[in-house]
């Protein structure tokens, strides 16, 4: 079916009496009414100015964006803040031509209520207490105060809400205005009804308004998916549960901005494990209100909705902020320095793995065990092919095989491309420079038991600014290209880095020894001095040293599983690992788990 819109330029009297025939509708979706007070100045100052300058053509306010739900009302997607301020604001006019008997009083009245209020059909009598708008919105306690302001023309000045504070501050300028200058006042008032314009954009379904607003907003945050499902949760809901919802709502909200996440992206990554628990190899990824709608969002519905996403948030909350859940994988250095090193991953494809093992398996005896295994595995597969081909889409396919294997196992099979040890190693050297911080990470967390700094640079030992004479024996392209290599590359913090300057190595080793990278200070301690030579050396033990390290890791490995979980454990390692496990059940102190982690399965 053809996607259809009605455009048709309306003045603000004409729009809002249409919802004499179909009601206007603020959705729960919605963010609560917002405007501030530098905001209704400007309006208001601009309305004063386009009448004082007696402009004959129109005050053009914006667009509305809108559409007929199914209960043949008219759902506002975009403009809700602006229809809202233009209410208050013809309410106030009205309260303060109320009492007047002027001709132009009376009849700037009779010309205000069809925009505000119901009417008899046959007398055209005013029905006060019933408004042409219903505000919604979820979670505002404001909504109610809105509607008593248009019925009543009264607000209370104990309030703190935005509607009374707008409305009183209309009521201000407006008695100001009206006692400065009566005889303008009453222009002023015909052009906001019939001049100051609006282009209301109606259109056949959600998902429609919904992209045009998408296209159209440029006025800050839009809406999101996520405000859609939280709207469409809280109708599933039954009374006493709505407040419950809100609340829990708005802390999962506040708790992903603190980690550097949202609510939309929680919702996204939940998408990939629910298409992995049915299966969903596609690699076609879905939109995710397109996904969440299917079968009349069905999956919005389940009780462990909310408890699924605050799982996947606590995950984050280790990964970005590098804090510290009351679940002792979360202080597990072997896991937090692989995580940290998938961070460094050129893409996201590695993050929805990540997270389907979390949800999946977080709650298991042996997770600790089995995860660390799982990421040591996923950062060597993905990081050597990344390293060979460094395309975005080069494990795509793969990657949704393995979120569905995932599902079934806590030891997935892996079916990914063997990777070319000499290949490897060789595009080591010379590394994409998308890779060389996920390696540096990689070969720096081999030799010391605590995270990187959170700000470090990456330290060209031998500098890219190098004096001819300093390098005599090779020409320019030779050290150009060397003083690029993985071998002349280490991670070093951003404010030693800035001391050091581009100095030379004998210059530089003060700081280096300052540092908490342990390489860094290992290297500056070993070498006297560092050119090219200790370049080549240090390429081929770094190349040398990180395939070994993705070889440990399960790179290259071939899965043959069965149903069994201990089969891929040596006979002769089976009752340690079993040991371990009892032991872990009993054990919860970083060294105890430390030394059981020596006899995980390979």
């Amino acid at each position: 079916m053809a996607t259809t819109i009605e455009v048709n330029k309306k003045s603000v009297k004409q729009l809002l009496e249409t919802g004499k025939e179909k009601k206007f509708i603020i959705p729960e979706y919605q963010r609560p009414y917002a405007w501030s007070d530098e905001q209704i100045q400007v309006l208001f100052d601009d309305l004063v100015e386009y009448t004082v300058n007696n402009n004959e053509s129109t005050y053009f306010l914006g667009t509305i964006v809108a559409y007929e739900n199914d209960d043949k009302v008219q759902e506002i997607i975009d403009g809700q803040q602006r229809i809202t301020t233009l209410l208050l604001l013809l309410r106030a006019i009205y309260s303060k031509l109320e009492h007047s008997s002027e001709k132009q009083a009376v009849y700037l009245k009779s010309q205000i209520e069809p925009a505000i209020w119901e009417q008899d059909d046959l007398t055209g009598e005013v029905k006060f207490d019933k408004i042409l708008i219903t505000s919604r919105v979820m979670g505002d306690d404001g909504n109610q105060e809105f509607a008593d302001i248009l019925v009543t023309g009264e607000a209370d000045s104990k309030s703190n809400s935005n509607y009374t504070k707008n409305y009183m501050q209309l009521q201000n300028l407006i008695n100001e205005y009206a006692t400065s200058d009566p005889l303008s006042f009453y222009r002023f008032i015909s052009n906001i009804l019939n001049k100051a314009i609006l282009l209301p954009i109606t259109a056949d379904s959600q998902d429609t308004a919904l992209t045009i607003f998408s296209t159209l907003n440029d006025r800050g945050l839009a809406l999101s998916d996520a405000d859609i499902f939280k709207a469409k949760m809280y109708n599933h809901l039954d009374t006493q549960k709505k407040k419950d919802f809100i609340e829990e709502w708005q802390r999962l909200d506040e708790e992903a901005t603190n980690v550097g996440e949202s609510i939309q992206r929680l919702f996204y990554y939940y998408m990939f494990y629910l298409r992995a628990s049915e299966n969903d190899r596609n690699t076609t990824t879905p939109g995710i209100r397109k996904f969440y709608s299917k079968n009349n969002f069905e999956h919005l519905y389940s009780d462990d909705v909310m408890k699924n996403l605050k799982t996947i948030l606590n995950l984050w909350s280790v990964i970005n902020n590098r804090s510290l859940l009351d679940e002792p994988w979360s202080e597990n250095i072997k896991i937090q320095q692989v995580l940290d090193g998938l961070t460094s991953y050129p893409n996201e494809f590695w993050k929805y793995p990540v997270v389907i093992y979390y949800l999946r398996y977080h709650s298991r005896e042996d997770f600790e065990v089995k995860f660390l295994t799982f990421l040591r595995r996923l950062l060597a597969v993905l990081s050597a092919l990344y390293i060979v081909k460094p395309t975005i889409n080069a494990v795509k396919r793969n990657i949704l095989n393995l979120n569905a294997e995932i599902i079934t196992s806590p030891t997935p099979k892996f079916d990914f491309n063997s990777i070319d040890e000499k290949e490897l190693k060789d595009k080591i050297k010379h590394a994409h420079r998308n890779t060389v911080r996920m390696i540096l990470k990689m070969i720096a967390y081999q030799h010391q038991e605590e995270l990187l700094p959170e700000k470090w640079e990456i330290e060209h030992i031998f500098p890219r600014k190098w004096q001819s004479s300093y390098v005599q024996v090779a020409s320019d392209d030779e050290v150009r290209e060397l003083v690029e290599h993985i071998g002349n590359k280490i991670p070093f913090e951003k404010k030693l880095n800035i001391i050091a300057s581009n100095n030379y190595f004998a210059k530089k080793k003060e700081s280096y020894q300052k540092s908490k990278v342990e390489i860094l200070r290992k290297l500056a301690k070993e070498n006297a001095d560092w050119g090219l030579d200790e370049i080549r050396e240090r390429d081929i033990r770094i190349s040398d040293e990180f395939f070994a390290l993705l070889s440990d890791w399960g790179l290259n490995r071939v899965d043959n599983q069965t149903k069994e979980e201990l089969t891929h454990i040596p006979a002769e390692r089976k009752s340690d690992y079993q040991n371990f496990i009892k032991m872990f059940k009993m054990k919860d102190s970083n060294e105890s788990r430390k030394k059981f982690l020596e006899i995980k399965p390979s």
